[in-house]
């Protein structure tokens, strides 16, 4: 059974169709890595997820529940949690404050302040700092904790490395790896295609909210996730170049 089960979803915002009939599945404990380029309907996919956007067409099961009409804060008690782009922190509350929000669903499991804290150090340090003063990527480690903090059964992250150096985004992919390890499946949209690649065990390119390529990221080529990213691929051929069969459409 699949953690996370997209059927025939279409979505739009006003008359503009973000999503085309999109079908995707999450396994339990893996790193699904959404890839494409701005526009492509990668953030429509996560809103569409975490319940701030609804589905026009199409039905969105988590652990087969459907919780298609579900508003996001029902979501997050069910196991579903969100790291937005831009962090979205409370700038004047502390970091363990900020951090403490995060446990409002009151959901059982292993994360705490004291495993945050281990998870990411630097943040025990700047506990009792305002959220305002901390670095990008500090605040990056404390949204990731916020979310963690309601121990989901999934995590959505958008756009983890946007605006960070290379070594804060290769210390934060480090934490995501130590994440899955304790359990916790994590889809990940992101346009830094290496770091994202580099963890993922699956991996799924969107253009124009369709998918054009998928499969574990062993198995494609560099030429293909271009092409698909690009769109190049449909320019000299009106056929789709996915190749496997996680995303059906």
């Amino acid at each position: 059974m699949a953690l996370l089960r997209l059927e025939g979803t279409t979505a739009y915002y006003g008359h503009l169709q973000a999503l085309h009939e999109l079908s995707i599945e999450l396994e339990k404990g893996e790193i699904l890595a959404v890839i494409g380029a701005n526009g492509a309907g990668k953030s429509t996919l996560l809103s569409l997820i975490s319940g701030e956007l609804r589905p026009r067409d199409g039905r969105v099961y988590f652990e087969d529940h459907d919780i298609t009409r579900l508003a996001p804060h029902q979501r997050v008690r069910r196991g579903v949690a969100l790291v937005p782009e831009g962090r979205h922190l409370f700038s004047t509350l502390t970091v363990e404050d900020n951090l403490l929000c995060g446990a409002a669903a009151r959901r059982q499991g292993t994360w705490d302040l004291a495993a945050i804290y281990e998870l990411f150090p630097f943040v025990k340090n700047r506990r009792k700092h305002r959220a305002a003063v901390l670095s990008g990527g500090e605040q990056q480690a404390v949204a990731i904790g916020r979310a963690l903090m309601s121990n989901p059964s999934l995590l959505l992250l958008d756009e983890v490395s946007l605006g960070l150096a290379p070594v804060v985004i290769r210390d934060l992919y480090e934490g995501l790896l130590r994440i899955t390890a304790e359990g916790t499946t994590l889809l990940l949209v992101e346009q830094n295609i290496t770091e994202a690649l580099r963890v993922a065990n699956y991996t799924i390119c969107l253009l124009e909210g369709r998918v054009v390529l998928e499969g574990a990221p062993s198995s494609l080529t560099q030429s293909e996730i271009t092409e698909a990213y690009f769109g190049r691929q449909q320019s000299k051929d009106s056929s789709s170049p996915k190749r496997a069969t996680r995303a059906k459409k």
